[in-house]
């Protein structure tokens, strides 16, 4: 099954293009931004900027917080906060690089960066950052992340924090059961299996069969096989149907309805997040946004967040999970301005305070030291693992215009269908890897 990247990008423009109209003035406001390629200027470093938050709601009191720390440093500066919420964002900015108005800084995740720099709409952020007292103090494989999700070339986005993988276990369940804690894949699956007594509506582990799934199978199969790259050496086929992870997905499938609730099938996290906690579940892979619902739901002293399990060989290989970041519109008249906000943003007092109401791993290394990560431990354990060499990140080509859809809509059925026994782990791989390898040749042959 082969798919045009060409095509489908075509589409992507022309439904961009006929929303147009639908920009509300509440959305982007009479910043005198332009549309995307615009030059934009330096202008004065004073003034006023417009600021989109791309977690507009959930994320709106603590940017405000922020901002107010950085109006009264910046006393000739002034911010407008919009806040969008997630699932609009993307279309937001989308349309705005097209009609114009769009901010002076907004927030471009990992998943976004490539789509936006695309089209002509971001300022590469190299020799800023390199010119910036942040220059040397962010987390090297955040900075790395964003500079692949953008194509690997330029920098478009300055990471702000990371919500990493994390595997939740019940302390209390495994004590009484005598298990080990699960810190290798082999004793995961003992522990899915000995916790796991259907009769009494107890199961060892959750698994993603619904929205969101793929990645959480990704993590899983290069987590076993130990490989540590997306693409092998020629940078043209990719890895995801090799041999090891194909057996890899076989075994970690194999979980559903054996040690897992049938209900599985269609859980997006949300679903399955709610199921463990009010639930006799033993284990769920999510990342750290879910941990106050955790404890909410069963106190500190039930369960434990932990890194990902370690492979055969000794080593953590984990996919690269989502990095947010701000990046900075080339259209803005007020460049200057732009690029301090962005500056005091991911500071280390502003980072610390931003990821400790957020819950994430902060991109300031500085701010991933400070006292209030220990009391969160899921989030401790997380920064010292992308941090003191354990961990080998997976880079997933969100530089590719499809990938959202080649990892969401296209292979998410397919997934459950491996789930059900209906296709197996090797067709739906190879199914997989065609759509990449068909996507990188279109995406290489357009970017030399």
């Amino acid at each position: 099954m082969k798919i045009s990247i060409r095509r489908s990008r075509r589409a992507a423009v022309a439904v961009a293009l006929g929303s147009v109209l639908a920009l509300t003035a509440t959305a982007c406001g009479d910043d005198g931004s332009g549309a995307g390629g615009d030059k934009g200027e330096e202008g004065s470093g004073k003034g006023k900027i417009v600021f989109w938050d791309n977690n507009g709601g959930v994320r709106t009191d603590i940017w405000k917080e922020v901002i107010a720390d950085f109006e009264k440093a910046n006393p000739d500066i002034e911010v407008e906060y919009v806040g969008i919420a997630s699932t609009e964002y993307q279309s937001k900015v989308d349309t705005a690089i097209q009609g114009g108005g769009l901010p002076d800084v907004g927030g471009v995740g990992a998943a976004m960066a490539a789509g936006f720099a695309a089209q002509n709409a971001l300022e590469p952020l190299d020799d800023r950052l390199s010119k910036s007292s942040l220059n040397g103090k962010l987390n090297e494989s955040m900075v790395e992340s964003l500079k692949s999700a953008g194509g690997g070339d330029a920098l478009f986005s300055i990471p702000t924090s990371a919500n990493n993988g994390v595997l939740y276990y019940r302390t209390d369940l495994f004590k009484k059961a005598g298990l080990d804690e699960p810190t290798t894949w082999d004793k995961f699956y003992e522990a899915a299996d000995k916790l796991t007594n259907k009769g009494k509506n107890e199961f060892g582990y959750t698994i993603r069969g619904g929205a969101g799934s793929i990645a959480q199978a990704l993590d899983a199969m290069y987590g076993q096989s130990g490989i540590t790259s997306f693409w092998d050496a020629s940078g043209e086929k990719t890895t995801v149907n090799d041999p090891k992870n194909v057996e890899a997905l076989e075994k970690y499938a194999a979980l559903y309805k054996k040690v897992t609730p049938a209900a599985d099938l269609n859980n997006d996290f949300t679903k399955m997040v709610a199921q463990w906690d009010s639930g006799t579940i033993g284990m769920l892979n999510h990342n750290l946004g879910s941990y106050q619902d955790h404890v909410k739901a069963l106190g500190v002293e039930k369960f434990r967040g932990i890194p990902q399990p370690v492979g055969s060989a000794g080593k953590r290989v984990q996919v690269s999970n989502p990095v947010d970041g701000l990046g900075l519109f080339k259209s803005s008249k007020n460049k200057d301005a732009a690029w301090k906000f962005i500056e005091f943003a991911t500071s280390h007092e502003e980072n610390s305070k931003f990821n400790k109401s957020a819950g994430q791993v902060p991109a300031n290394n500085d701010a991933a030291k400070d006292a209030w990560i220990s009391e969160a431990e899921p989030t401790k354990l997380a920064a010292g693992a992308l941090s003191d060499g354990s961990t080998t990140i997976v880079q997933l080509p969100y530089y590719l215009p499809d990938w959202n859809t080649v990892s969401k809509s296209d292979n998410e059925p397919n997934f459950q269908k491996v789930l059900l026994g209906d296709m197996s782990a090797k067709d739906f791989l190879d199914t997989m890897a065609e759509q990449l390898n068909t996507a990188q040749a279109e995406w290489k042959e357009q970017n030399g």
